[in-house]
């Protein structure tokens, strides 16, 4: 889902072996410096595209009133991830992974025209609430599937924040945004930065750096009960060559640092995120098609 913010966590880690997948339960990529998060055990679907929809129905509204402030979002990843995607006035534009419509909203008081579209019905109720009267509409859509509302060369943008990272298999989805982009459509995307996870022995445990890893935790911060969020790590190459294939030329590629404004608000998570990034901004150019 867009817009999302992991807070610090008390390192309980473990390996549990689900049915189809090693699934490590490690520390959030998104960290905070206050709250606590205790990470324990819990048998996973074994759905793999259920993992966002079951973790944000739970607690959709909080999320939709907290994102919208949090200093990991509004900024760090947000003024990043909308600096790559630059002016989309007169623009359709389509927000994958849109949660509860914080970028649509922004998208469509800037001139664009935006569809928007998210796995979890109850984060798409809250977007047409917000969006409501603007140039905005959306409908549920696991971004793992075909997007079977969407029609060929319909877009001259794409955006995808923070919602990529729920994805197991990104090669699909980079070939579904092929499909529905106009011919040089712009598409950009921020994820967990992968090298960030994997450097922290808690988070990595017995996988390499090489392996797609699945794992999850209790998020703090979001009220009671704590939701539990369960998400995938992978190689930067796995990613970016997905995209790739789908026939996205990569542009630019941002590890982004935190706003100055941040030192006010939390001087802590500024320290630690100006020493390393929690995220990757990139923006690609949908190549055209070969004669």
């Amino acid at each position: 889902m867009a817009d999302i913010c992991r807070l610090g966590v008390t390192i309980a880690p473990r390996i549990f072996i689900s049915p189809c997948r090693p699934v490590t339960f490690a520390r959030s990529r998104h960290r905070a410096p206050y709250g606590a998060v205790t990470v324990e055990p819990r048998m996973s679907s074994s759905d793999p595209a259920s993992i966002g929809r079951t973790a944000y129905a739970s607690f959709a509204e909080r999320y939709a009133e907290i994102a919208v402030a949090k200093p990991h979002n509004a900024l760090y990843e947000r003024p990043a991830t909308r600096a790559l995607l630059g002016d989309t006035a007169g623009l359709q534009v389509l927000d994958a992974g849109c949660g509860p419509g914080i970028n649509s909203a922004w998208l469509a008081g800037q001139g664009a025209t935006v569809h928007g579209i998210d796995v979890t019905p109850e984060m798409i109720v809250l977007a047409r609430k917000r969006c409501e009267g603007l140039a905005a509409t959306f409908d549920v859509q696991d971004l793992g599937e075909t997007f079977a509302t969407l029609t060929d060369n319909r877009f001259d943008a794409i955006v995808s924040a923070l919602a990529l990272d729920y994805v197991e298999d990104l090669g699909p989805t980079f070939h579904e945004f092929a499909r529905v982009a106009k011919p040089g459509a712009t598409l950009v995307w921020s994820m967990g930065h992968p090298m960030r996870d994997w450097m922290d022995e808690r988070t990595r445990r017995n996988s390499t750096y090489f392996e797609t890893t699945r794992f999850g935790m209790y998020w703090s911060g979001f009220g009671e009960p704590k939701p539990y969020v369960e998400s995938y790590r992978r190689p930067l190459a796995g990613i970016l060559n997905a995209a790739a294939e789908a026939g996205w030329q990569i542009e630019r590629m941002v590890e982004p640092l935190p706003l100055p404004e941040m030192k006010a608000v939390d001087r802590r998570l500024y320290d630690e995120l100006s020493q390393a990034p929690a995220f990757m901004c990139v923006r690609a150019r949908l190549a055209p098609p070969a004669r």
